[in-house]
């Protein structure tokens, strides 16, 4: 149970920062429509991840930097295309966000956003294989390393499922015409800087890599 909670509170650490991933979620919350699928997804992908890592798939693609420059150059543009959707969004308001909502969230696009928004970013492997699976080193028996990266998968599970459940609940408030433009607007305005940072690090590691 110690190293359950290891995994547990390491994973609460990381995760709880707002990122675009959990921003996504809060907003398919909001529309009630395959937002469980979403969550689902990010859970599976997160607990695969964290497990390879702590079982000994640790660092093999991180430390590849072909890999880390193809997927934050990927991972930029899907993070800029979607903040300027979430731009457009905070000007039209509420009536015409919901007359493009069946298409929206239809489930194909649903599954591949999600996957795009938890696998497209380079720093989901970091924090799998490098912090997690880094920390997890310390434990010398394979059952305890495993029982750490459980508790890290469960915490993935418990807040992905929360974010769409609490944001679902109180839609009737987030999607209000007032709050709906801010939230739209405040959402763009990161996941813009996100996509300029991640954009920023994956051009300059692309110029080392070719110099």
């Amino acid at each position: 149970m110690e190293f359950f909670t290891q995994g547990f509170l390491l994973q609460a650490s990381l995760i709880l920062a707002l990122g675009a991933q959990n921003l996504f979620l809060i907003d398919i919350g909001t529309k009630k429509k395959n937002h469980y699928l979403a969550a689902a997804i990010c859970s599976v992908c997160d607990m695969a991840l964290i497990l390879l890592a702590v079982l000994g798939v640790s660092g093999m693609l991180v430390k590849t930097v072909e890999f880390k420059v193809g997927i934050g150059l990927l991972g930029a543009s899907f993070l800029l295309y979607y903040a300027v959707m979430k731009l457009i969004d905070s000007v039209r308001g509420v009536k015409e966000a919901q007359e493009n909502k069946k298409f929206a969230l239809s489930r194909r696009i649903v599954i591949l956003t999600t996957l795009s928004f938890t696998l497209l970013n380079p720093h989901v492997y970091i924090d799998a294989f490098f912090l997690i699976g880094g920390y997890s080193t310390r434990f010398d028996l394979v059952q305890d390393r495993f029982l750490f990266g459980l508790g890290a998968g469960v915490f993935s599970i418990v807040w992905f499922y929360f974010l769409v459940t609490f944001s679902s609940k109180f839609s009737h408030i987030l999607t209000k015409e007032k709050n709906l433009r801010l939230s739209s607007l405040a959402t763009a305005i990161v996941l813009g800087y996100l996509a300029h940072k991640l954009g920023s690090e994956s051009v300059t590691e692309f110029i080392q890599l070719m110099s």
